[in-house]
């Protein structure tokens, strides 16, 4: 924006058609910054724009996707025309805030203004968004009362309204009706098809088509994609004359979703030309299917292209350093959000409180869900989820009231958080009490989560006798997850006789789940029956189960760092041992003592300490300890439940060495500080 600088100082009066081909610039770089600049440059000079230049501004700041601006800026225009309503109405449409769009064609309609065929074109996705079936034939009615029954451009929008809410009898008709049918015509009737899973009819109209374009081809292979036919599809992408990036894009998207991110990756890097749906379809690839370090770096890789990141690629990536708890990256992608001037799409808030919140900085999610202007459901969900995990139940009892009284109804997700919550803290009248109200004042029909959040719940309350009596009178039948949860309850109260009922179930169930076997060993471990720990060992072995190795990772200098149990694979393994032998000499003086029932190998006592003093989130502990500032937190993440040994070691560790030390296990947070936990030793 340096020409507004150079203005400024030699003291020329700007015009419209400058202010015009500034902002032509910034839909090209799609920069809501520079839009911003301009803007402000406008207010700043005092110029009054014509209605022609306040269109020009909404319509830049819906293509560089902030509507929030883009209203603003349409309600503080002291004239507006039919082409002001529709950039709204059509913006609204398209980004699936059908309500937005149906208060605003409605408002206009009051107003006196003449809905024109590109008006029309712009509402009608909305009742299609909504398979407003009704509406959309009201629509219609209008359309051919006003004279626009012929139009093409209207006829395309039509037809997909009928399409999406799949009244394909109306659109049919409407086709087989209009007597010229251009290419685009042709391409939403097959798109219609295809989308509804008339494959088959989609695939016949193919091949009857007078002319087909690259966008013929690609509803047909997103109709194969849809069905899950991904090889078929990659047959017809073989076939095609010409490709375009939506065609790639279209194929990498279904081999991602079937989880074949190996092909996905191999077309990314065969296709000619990517855009940034390319780059965010192969990220959240990534990101969903396990490969977060993988997704991180691709990432990074996008941004050195010089490919701008959109919404949906923060929405993508953010997930993968929650997975990571890679904090430090996930802080550096905040910044980025905020220059690009996403922080405003409610969306992306949501996704920073989840990363937030699962990279163990609680007090980050909350900061980032106090900035979000316009709460939905999902913000109030991923923050009291946030406060759930980390154990903190009076902040989420609170927060739900505040929700409350916010009007957003709670839905089944909002009680699944609040019962964790409860379940954390130990609190089991309040969680009672909001199990009752679920069904008695919301309406809503507990599932088996919920019921799986009440058993946990009676388990840390000792009332071990209740969970199995609330578990024989649940109107479903209890899952693999509930009986796991009283499993757990049984091992920390030591309850064998309930533990062997639990695991039997649990292993009829899944009888690969090893968290069983493990949970049952450590029961028989507890109540010195080393007979039902060798029947357990038995019972893996006839299966060919085998228990998941306990693996832990760091984030240390924007880079992840993994270690397994008894790791030596590390650049600084002899310094990491050494220290950690120094450090458990401490914890010994201080009172530590090994508990070899954690150890479910058949070795000597000595062998068991051995095992227990490297496990992998000891070696991680360390690690940071020798590579973090002093006073910084430590934070780690454990794949299983972290072993009793290491959270009384972890304990000794906060208060010993002064550091608080966050461990994010496969059930919950644990926040060690001063030789306490945050879990009150429930997990």
């Amino acid at each position: 924006m340096a020409i507004l600088q150079f203005m400024d100082q030699e003291g020329i009066l700007p015009y419209s058609a400058t202010y015009d081909s500034l902002l032509h610039t910034c839909v090209d770089k799609k920069s809501i910054l520079d839009t911003n600049l301009v803007h402000a440059h406008i207010i700043q000079t005092g110029f009054k724009p014509e209605i022609y230049l306040g269109n020009k501004l909404v319509t830049v700041y819906v293509k560089c996707g902030s509507l929030v601006d883009a209203r603003r800026i349409l309600d503080e225009m002291p004239q507006r025309n039919v082409v002001s309503w529709t950039a709204m109405i059509a913006a609204y449409a398209k980004h699936r805030l059908n309500k937005e769009a149906y208060a605003m064609f409605y408002e206009m309609e009051e107003q006196g203004i003449q809905a024109n065929q590109f008006t029309f074109a712009g509402f009608l996705p909305a009742c299609g968004n909504l398979r407003a079936l009704e509406h959309g034939r009201e629509i219609h009615e209008i359309i051919i009362r006003s004279g626009y029954k012929s139009n093409a451009f209207v006829d395309s929008a039509l037809l997909d309204m009928y399409v999406k809410c799949r009244c394909l009898e109306d659109a049919c008709k409407l086709f087989d009706k209009m007597s010229e049918r251009n290419l685009i015509i042709w391409n939403a009737m097959i798109s219609g098809y295809a989308q509804n899973g008339f494959l088959d009819k989609a695939v016949d109209l193919f091949g009857i088509m007078p002319q087909r374009d690259v966008v013929s081809w690609t509803a047909v292979i997103a109709g194969y994609v849809q069905i899950g036919h991904v090889d078929e599809a990659f047959v017809m992408f073989e076939k095609m004359p010409d490709r375009d990036v939506v065609s790639w894009n279209t194929l990498i998207a279904g081999y991602a979703q079937n989880g074949q991110v190996d092909k996905a990756l191999k077309l990314f890097e065969e296709m000619p030309k990517r855009n940034v749906i390319s780059w965010n379809s192969m990220i959240s690839a990534y990101a969903r299917h396990g490969h977060s370090q993988k997704a991180l770096d691709l990432y990074h890789e996008m941004m050195q292209t010089g490919v701008s990141p959109t919404q949906h690629t923060f929405t993508g990536i953010l997930p993968a350093c929650a997975d990571l708890a890679a904090l430090e990256q996930g802080k550096e992608i905040h910044e980025v959000i905020m220059r690009s001037g996403y922080q405003s799409q409610v969306f992306v808030s949501n996704a920073l409180i989840d990363m937030y919140a699962k990279c163990g900085s609680i007090d980050d999610a909350r900061s980032a869900f106090d900035e979000i202007f316009e709460k939905d459901v999902v913000s109030w969900n991923a923050m009291l989820a946030g406060y759930a995990m980390h154990g903190f139940g009076k902040e989420a009892l609170q927060l739900f009231e505040e929700m409350r009284h916010s009007g957003i109804n709670p839905d089944h997700v909002t009680f699944l958080g609040i019962l964790s919550a409860c379940c954390h803290a130990g609190l089991l009248d309040k969680g009672l009490q909001y199990f009752s109200d679920m069904s008695q004042y919301y309406h809503l029909t507990p599932a088996a989560e919920h019921y799986c959040c009440m058993v946990d719940l009676f388990g840390r309350a000792h009332c071990l006798d209740r969970a199995l009596d609330f578990i024989n009178k649940m109107p479903m039948k209890p899952d693999a997850a509930v009986w796991s949860s009283l499993l757990a309850a049984c091992r920390l109260h030591s309850n064998v006789e309930l533990a062997e009922i639990a695991a039997e179930h649990l292993l009829g169930l899944e009888p690969e789940n090893t968290t069983a076997y493990v949970l049952l060993s450590n029961v028989y471990a507890a109540a010195h029956r080393w007979d039902g720990i060798e029947k357990v060992r038995k019972m893996m072995k006839d299966r060919g189960v085998k228990k998941a190795p306990g693996c832990s990772w760091i984030e240390v200098n924007d880079e992840v760092y993994t270690f397994l149990v008894g790791d030596k694979s590390h650049p600084q393994t002899h310094k990491i041992y050494e220290c950690l032998e120094i450090l458990l000499g401490k914890l010994k003086e201080a009172g530590y003592v090994p508990d070899s029932s954690f150890v479910l190998q058949d070795v000597d006592e000595e062998q068991k300490e051995n095992i227990l003093c490297h496990h992998s989130e000891k070696l991680a502990i360390v690690f940071g300890l020798i590579n973090m500032p002093s006073g910084t937190p430590i934070r780690i993440v454990k794949n299983l439940r972290v072993c009793g040994d290491c959270h009384s070691a972890s304990k000794f560790i906060s208060k010993i060495i002064a550091r608080e030390i966050v461990v994010r296990d496969a059930h919950r947070f644990h926040h060690f500080k001063n030789g306490q936990c945050s879990c009150q030793d429930y997990w």
